[in-house]
């Protein structure tokens, strides 16, 4: 037999492998809808999925290949970036007030054609930025490729997750469920009309966020935090008076109707500066379409072949069409329809290459997709505007381009990253590639239930679950078409926080310093509340502590991303979970009167400080992983 006939045998897309990826790709999606309705941000789960499936496959059934774990973990996280792009825009029709609650068929058909686009742009892209650009790094898909390859047993990997699972769970089950402990510490102390506040969540998922992307990231955040909640907050004090309200209630209220929309104008800036930093990468992709068929003669070679252009051309084709309908059902008007769809499928390919660009020099967890948005929002909004769009009908056009334009960079991003993985460990790309499109078909039918179901028992849009992006879109869209007010004068603050801000990384770069300012993560922290961004700084302190104490460092962190995506995806699932007795009205709240609030908040600082503990075991038992 040649050794041609010889790979094709090579066990890559089996029935096994799809399966387990389809169900982590709604488990974790499911986790990252909630994570990201929480905290405004989502993790990659590339890396806890290919653990998994080294587990399943290699620990249960006694079988499994390097190839088949990769497929197994392209597909579940394929899933999961689709949950990212319907959280951040989908809400925002609720929270707009043009819907009354998530419509199946039209959010579905937003994220199953948005995801499908991602991938059939991201496609011809792949050779000229992910194989012949040295340069870009792609992070997370180089990790995913260096466990998928060294971890052959996934044992402690495993335990590591389900230890943390367990953790996770538990401690939102005691916040949300009986009520017995806060999931938030805060403090306000008021003189004359300036208001000082400090406060910390107790989220497990947020110090586990924080460990994922690490101390530099998560330092900007806690810096835009604070820019926000320390410096903006007390001089804003005198010049917006609230009434009727006092103390940490003061300072939440100065934050939602004026202080956030400084970070609204900054990462508004940040997205046109992420746009023109790839402007030569951009080029180079568009370039390389013109050999998207490919050489017939590559077609033999396995670990070069792409879908074929036609099936493509299908995809994108039968995508087109039902957006189109989609938005025809959603708008009610023929125009506004096809506008909406002209707008969208030039900013569709705009933003995927620029998001493919992006996770190769700085990773997914970095990737400026709310700033990408906001570009896309106000894009399809003055064309929408031009054409005679206004009130509801306009709202519903803005918010359905920046739907589909926001699956389309979440999914191009998380497929780049899947192929450099695939890449580095000899998958079949056209394997990859249609493992990815099964992992957006099937999980986009998972999307609005799960949505539904947060909304019923939590609100979205709630302190609860602030969906601070959807929030701010709609906010957007509602003042761009006349139906609300925008604090412009902090906007145009933000936009000149922003400038200062790349100005200053400007010098940081030309000197060579370590340090660097990212306009993005900044941006994100300052329209956060401070307190989410306390316990991101915790975990990425944690991180920095577990790398520098530990020979084997890449161990350690192994075993702590593995446990923190554990912690993720139990406070997740349970907080999903708790939807289920509350949609039947069972009150599970336990009577708490006779505890004083101060015992209250030590009890729940003493839990939280021992999540930290058992992170810092979980991190040092992490060489077992490899």
């Amino acid at each position: 037999m040649s050794e041609e006939k010889r790979e094709e045998l090579v066990a890559e897309s089996t029935l096994l492998s799809l399966g387990l990826g389809i169900i982590l790709a709604i488990v974790l999606g499911a986790a990252n809808i909630y994570l990201g309705l929480y905290a405004g941000m989502t993790v990659s789960a590339s890396i806890p999925a290919a653990v998994v499936s080294m587990a399943v496959l290699r620990g249960v059934f006694r079988r499994g290949t390097v190839l088949e774990n990769n497929i197994a973990q392209t597909v579940a996280s394929t899933g999961e970036s689709l949950a990212a792009g319907a959280i951040f825009t989908l809400p925002a029709l609720l929270i707009a007030g043009v819907w009354d609650k998530f419509d199946f068929w039209i959010s579905t058909g937003i994220v199953l054609f948005g995801g499908l686009l991602g991938i059939v742009f991201m496609v011809p892209l792949r050779k000229a930025l992910i194989v012949d650009r040295k340069d870009l790094r792609y992070p997370e898909g180089v990790a995913c490729a260096e466990v998928l390859t060294v971890g052959q047993e996934g044992g402690s990997g495993l335990r590591a997750i389900g230890l943390g699972l367990g953790l996770g769970a538990v401690f939102k089950l005691f916040v949300s469920g009986f009520h017995l402990i806060q999931g938030t510490v805060e403090y306000a102390v008021a003189q004359s009309q300036r208001v000082f506040y400090f406060g910390s969540d107790l989220s497990p998922a947020l110090l586990a966020v924080g460990y994922i992307v690490g101390l530099g990231v998560a330092c900007q955040i806690f810096l835009g935090g604070v820019i926000g909640w320390v410096i903006a907050i007390p001089l804003a004090g005198p010049w917006y008076p609230t009434e009727g309200v006092e103390g940490a209630e003061r300072a939440w209220a100065l934050w939602s109707t004026q202080i956030r929309y400084l970070g609204v104008g900054a990462m508004l800036v940040g997205g046109l500066h992420s746009i023109w930093n790839v402007r030569e990468g951009l080029v180079a992709g568009v370039q390389s379409l013109r050999k998207a068929g490919g050489d017939p003669k590559e077609k033999t070679i396995r670990t070069e072949r792409n879908i074929p252009l036609n099936a493509l051309l299908f995809i994108l084709a039968f995508a087109t069409v039902g957006t189109f309908v989609v938005y025809l059902v959603l708008i009610k008007s023929l125009v506004l329809a096809v506008v909406a769809t002209l707008v969208m499928l030039p900013a569709a390919f705009l933003f995927a290459a620029v998001a493919t660009y992006i996770v190769g020099l700085v990773g997914s967890s970095n990737s400026p997709v709310s700033g990408m948005t906001i570009c896309a929002v106000l894009l399809a909004a003055a064309v929408i505007w031009l054409a005679g769009g206004e009130g509801s009908g306009a709202i519903l056009a803005t918010l359905g381009v920046a739907g589909v334009v926001c699956c389309v960079a979440c999914t191009a991003g998380d497929v780049a990253q899947d192929l450099k993985t695939g890449q580095l460990v000899g998958a079949t790309p056209a394997r990859q590639q249609w493992a990815e499109i099964l992992g957006v078909v099937i999980p986009a039918f998972a999307m609005a239930p799960v949505l539904t179901l947060l909304h019923n028992t939590y609100t979205i849009g709630s302190k609860e679950l602030l969906a601070p992006q959807a929030t701010l879109f709609a906010s957007l869209v509602k003042g761009i078409f006349g139906e609300g007010d925008l604090p412009y004068p902090m906007i145009i603050a933000g936009i000149g926080v922003g400038i200062g801000i790349i100005s200053i990384d400007a010098v940081l770069r030309r000197g060579e310093r370590g340090f660097r300012l990212l306009i993005m993560p900044i941006a994100v922290g300052i329209y956060l509340p401070l307190a989410l961004s306390v316990p991101i700084i915790l975990g990425g302190l944690l991180h920095t502590w577990v790398t520098h104490s530990q020979a084997d460092s890449n161990a350690g962190n192994h075993g702590g991303l593995l446990f923190g995506s554990g912690l993720i995806a139990g406070e997740a699932l349970m907080g999903i979970g708790l939807a289920i007795p509350a949609t039947l009205g069972v009150n599970l709240a336990w009577n708490t009167e006779f505890v004083p609030p101060l015992v209250r908040a030590a009890g729940s600082l003493l839990l939280f400080c021992g999540i930290v503990r058992s992170y810092l075991l979980a991190a040092r038992i992490g060489k077992q992983v490899n």
